[in-house]
């Protein structure tokens, strides 16, 4: 039995989309992180691999459509992805004819909707970034003397920044400062340090570096934990925009749209706050690009050599997109 599997971008922070809904045997916990690691290696993979595999599956919740699971390229489990929900929405959407409705991840149920296109040929939608907390215990962080991580410099991790740690659930450190001071290997040096088991965050954490450009208007770029550097973190994004509007409120606005430019291309957000009861709207393309078609048999023995893959023309409408923004930023 063929079934198709989808390469998709969302800010090209890339994924393969696996429907389990579509096989006759769902695959196993245990087969699906090896599906993940090797589809989405570089070299071994598909098509230059991915950040990530997305698996689709039903859903029993009132009002969800399916559930999303986010499995890394080293086969970790991260509990959710921005924008690899919009990828997910799209399908779901297209799927099942409905433009508005929520998605199942790891911790909740989250709103999502279809949005006017971004550019001409760039499907759009908007995706709820929650729940937040800033509590040490949530993200977790320690021997940092404090309870809270908001806009404090931390000497150790980067001179003339200052960092804001949080949950949108999966853990954050956004650090605002001057890109020329950071770049080109701050972010990495630093993400190197914090992604994994360490002193400071017990569990890993994803680093992002942000810098204002403007009011409402932030350029962002991600080291993520499973990852590495990306093109794009939707949920760091998130992160930043809030810690944005948080920290520097001459500069963003609550419930006011902020353009983030990335490294892949540009989203925006909403930042909602309801008497510190914080939540995001994540809004960007949701590109697919290829299709993999698969017999059923070899995805259960993690088989690609005979996947046949197609490409869609959606990439070349995503890149006139980029190309009509600042490019000096990319």
């Amino acid at each position: 039995m063929m079934v198709q599997l989808l390469k998709v971008h969302g800010s090209q922070n890339q994924f393969f989309i696996l429907d389990q809904t579509q096989l006759k045997n769902k695959l196993s916990d245990q087969e699906r992180v090896d599906l993940a690691k090797h589809i989405t290696d570089e070299k071994a993979g598909l098509l230059n691999g991915a950040d990530g595999l997305l698996v689709i599956d039903s859903s029993d919740h009132d009002g969800a459509l399916g559930s999303m699971e986010v499995i890394n390229t080293d086969g970790s489990i991260a509990s959710m992805c921005g924008n690899g929900l919009r990828t997910v929405s799209r399908y779901l959407s297209e799927k099942y004819g409905k433009d508005e409705f929520k998605v199942q991840t790891q911790d909740s149920d989250l709103a999502v909707h279809k949005e006017a296109d971004l550019a001409a040929g760039v499907p759009t939608f908007s995706v709820e970034i929650s729940p937040v907390s800033f509590n040490k215990e949530s993200l977790p962080f320690d021997n940092f003397g404090v309870d809270k991580i908001i806009d404090q410099p931390i000497p150790e991790f980067g001179v003339g920044v200052h960092f804001t740690a949080l949950a949108v659930p999966n853990p954050h450190l956004i650090g605002f400062g001057n890109f020329k001071t950071m770049k080109p290997d701050g972010l990495r040096v630093l993400g190197s340090m914090l992604n994994h088991k360490n002193k400071y965050f017990p569990d890993g954490v994803n680093v992002s570096f942000a810098e204002v450009e403007g009011p409402n208007t932030l350029f962002v770029q991600t080291f993520e934990r499973g990852v590495g550097m990306t093109n794009a973190c939707g949920t760091g994004m998130s992160a930043a925009s809030l810690a944005f509007c948080l920290n520097k409120p001459g500069m963003a606005e609550f419930e006011k749209t902020i353009t983030v430019y990335n490294p892949g291309g540009m989203v925006k957000t909403r930042v909602h706050n309801n008497d510190g009861d914080y939540t995001i709207d994540l809004i960007g393309n949701a590109t697919f690009t290829h299709t993999v078609d698969i017999d059923e048999a070899a995805l259960h023995a993690n088989d690609l050599s005979d996947a046949e893959v197609e490409e869609t023309n959606e990439q070349d409408a995503y890149d006139q997109f980029v190309g009509a923004l600042d490019n000096g930023r990319f």
